[in-house]
């Protein structure tokens, strides 16, 4: 009598399974640049089907990869929150939390033994190798931030960060003006370290508005817990108050309505 063996017992092996893995892992990756994201728009941007993706979702949630954030539809309109995907914490340290056990050991033996002051001079000094990597072409972008900023995001994504950016606009219609993006990180590589250290996330920040020349500020961060860090930037230099001519000195043209302190 002839033997037949179940394929469907045990895991699958061969090209069709690596093949499977390989757009898993596109899948993740996409998540991670762009979350909060759609099901279906991850299948536009993978041109996946609509049952592949989700197929690769649910493996991946089961596998405590990514989960599921709700999120207030851009209308402001009533219904029910969309369903969106975002990495998982121990999705992020599938995607690269090296040594992360003896650089926390390191920083607490520095804390330890010379102070938080040597803490901080040690995360300023990383700081300032980054920003001495990055100055050279983020300043032959142009003196713009607009012209800067995608130079950044692009330095940012080859260090690890998944860095994106969304414009943010106001008004309707005809005045519809843009005035500011939001500079997103998916990924932090050192988010259990800033977690611990804040230092990591101030001294950032403050590197980010250097290098774009203008005021900047952090609206979240994944140490704090949020799925992606996400930094405001105004894409214009506020304009120099104009001087009054009576005594020279500069006036404050900020309306009591456009306060916010």
């Amino acid at each position: 009598m002839t033997q037949t063996t179940d394929t469907r017992s045990g895991p699958r092996s061969g090209p069709r399974a690596e093949q499977e893995e390989n757009t898993r892992s596109r899948v993740l990756g996409a998540v991670l640049e762009h979350g909060p994201v759609s099901a279906a728009d991850l299948g536009e941007m993978l041109e996946l089907t609509p049952a592949a993706v989700r197929r690769h979702l649910d493996v991946l949630e089961q596998q405590h990869f990514i989960e599921v954030t709700m999120v207030r539809r851009p209308s402001g309109g009533a219904g029910r929150p969309a369903r969106r995907y975002v990495v998982a914490p121990e999705g992020h340290a599938k995607l690269g939390d090296d040594y992360l056990e003896i650089a926390t050991d390191a920083l607490e033996a520095i804390r330890r033994i010379a102070g938080p002051d040597a803490v901080r001079s040690f995360i300023q000094d990383r700081v300032n190798r980054l920003e001495a990597s990055y100055r050279p072409e983020v300043e032959a972008a142009g003196d713009e931030v607009a012209e800067r900023l995608p130079v950044l995001v692009r330095l940012l994504s080859r260090d690890g960060f998944a860095a994106s950016t969304n414009e943010v606009a106001v008004g309707r219609g005809e005045s519809r003006t843009i005035v500011s993006a939001q500079l997103c990180q998916g990924h932090c590589p050192v988010r259990e370290l800033a977690a611990r250290y804040p230092q990591f996330c101030e001294l950032e920040t403050e590197l980010i508005a250097r290098l774009l020349g203008t005021d900047v500020r952090r609206l979240s961060t994944q140490a704090a817990g949020a799925h992606v860090c996400t930094t405001h930037v105004p894409l214009a230099r506020p304009a120099a108050a104009p001087a009054d001519p009576t005594t020279g000195q500069t006036t404050d043209q900020t309306t009591e309505e456009g306060r916010h302190d």
